[in-house]
């Protein structure tokens, strides 16, 4: 079994810093991954960035997002552009993983049309319910493409090598997903954990579904990280400034 995962940053959003620290002040700009995960039984795309529609300055768009928030996005900085930069197939992609349904995780849901998205029940039946007000956009994830709708821990391949695990708590279906490399296992931790700072001093956001669920979360992924896990944080611009770009592994 060979297990190659890739990381993309995927342009940026300018933010309150409370939104990732409770009590911060300012603002902090920070950039929006995507992963892919080659495996010998298929390929993963975990989170798609946002829509392209970001990177087009369509108003139409941005003005479903919340206001604090500003864009730094490019074509060159979208999946396909990535992609292709690193010498990846897009049209390859077999499984496409959202750790939730937020603007900038499943904005290019639409890049992989006949892919279906795989996401927790839960959050599929939030995000419908919730709406732009709390960060869904319905055309990022309402693409006609099929669901598989997971309860729980998720094994893609069947091997324990690509587990989708509940991180609940910024959103009620949260998910990460945990990939077995040769180079060691990582946590694609997406919101469930924002900044490193967000782990190692368990300090929340100002904004979250369920304060007591997304540490429970926390406490889950430094469980993970004892036990030698990386922790791949979600927004982190410091410790993603050191985080090999694809066309170079990851893991």
């Amino acid at each position: 079994m060979t297990v190659a995962l890739y990381a993309f940053t995927c342009g940026h959003l300018t933010m309150p810093f409370k939104s990732f620290l409770e009590g911060e002040e300012g603002t902090l700009k920070v950039p929006v991954p995507a992963y892919l995960i080659i495996h010998d039984k298929g390929t993963v795309l975990f989170d798609t960035g946002l829509n392209p529609h970001a990177a087009h300055k369509d108003s139409r768009y941005r003005d479903q997002v919340h206001k604090s928030h500003t864009f730094h996005v490019t074509d060159h900085e979208l999946l396909p552009a990535r992609f292709e930069e690193a010498g990846l197939d897009l049209s390859a992609v077999t499984h496409l993983v959202n750790s939730h349904l937020h603007f900038d995780h499943a904005g290019g849901n639409q890049l992989a049309p006949d892919v279906p998205v795989i996401v927790q029940k839960r959050e599929l039946d939030h995000a419908r319910e919730a709406g732009a007000p709390f960060g869904y956009v319905a055309e990022d994830f309402e693409t006609g493409q099929s669901f598989n709708m997971i309860t729980g821990d998720h094994d893609l391949f069947g091997d324990g090598s690509v587990v989708c695990i509940p991180t609940p708590g910024h959103t009620p279906g949260h998910q990460s997903l945990k990939v077995a490399t040769g180079k060691g296992t990582f946590v694609l931790a997406g919101d469930a954990c924002y900044l490193r700072r967000s782990l190692d001093d368990l300090h929340l956001p100002r904004f979250r579904h369920d304060e007591e669920q997304m540490l429970k979360s926390l406490h889950t992924l430094r469980d993970l990280q004892q036990r030698g896990a990386t922790i791949m944080y979600g927004h982190d611009p410091e410790f993603w400034e050191g985080v090999p770009q694809a066309p170079v592994r990851l893991g």
